[in-house]
Order: structure tokens, then C-alpha cells, then sequence
């Protein structure tokens, strides 16, 4: 797996932990999330979440900047965030 990848995952493990939830066990998942977030930084900036559409606005679109602003009333509500990266643990 490429190196900043690997960082990104242990950043959002120690993130998840900190929050007391975890990272999705589902590591196919969690591995083309975090690319798919590592594309989105080098293309646009930012560590866009890839399951929420990017208006262009970026005022609209910095609610979207992993963990989104949603990623926790989410957790609490169904168990885990949008795209799945999070879990209750």
C-alpha cells in the first residue's frame, strides 16, 4: 500500500479513537476511500469526501472535507458515517 495511504489510515484510526468510534473493519472499503480522499486532496486541495457530490462552492464544499461536518450525527443516528469510513465501535 503506498506510504501516504498507510499514514492517512493511521491518522483517521487515531482520529476514530479520539472520538470513541473506529474505522470501518472492511479494509477493501476503508483502502478505496482513502484513495479515492488522496485523489480528491491532490486534484482539488482538500481531502474531499468521495461519497458526497462537490458543487464548486467552496464554502458548501469545506463541509465536505474528511470527517465531514455530518460524519458524527451520522454515527450516533445509523452506526456509521455516509460513505462507511466510521463505525460505532
Amino acid at each position: 500500500m503506498d506510504k501516504k495511504i498507510s499514514e492517512l489510515e493511521k491518522n483517521y484510526q487515531d482520529y476514530a479513537q479520539k472520538k470513541s468510534f473506529k474505522l470501518n473493519p472492511n479494509k477493501v472499503l476503508i483502502d478505496g476511500l482513502l484513495k479515492k480522499m488522496n485523489e480528491n486532496e491532490e486534484k482539488y486541495g482538500c481531502r474531499y469526501c468521495p461519497c458526497r457530490p462537490l458543487t464548486g462552492n467552496f464554502e458548501e464544499d469545506n463541509k465536505k472535507i474528511c470527517p465531514c461536518f455530518w460524519h458524527e450525527k451520522e454515527i450516533t443516528e445509523t452506526g456509521h458515517c455516509h460513505c462507511g469510513l466510521f463505525v460505532k465501535q
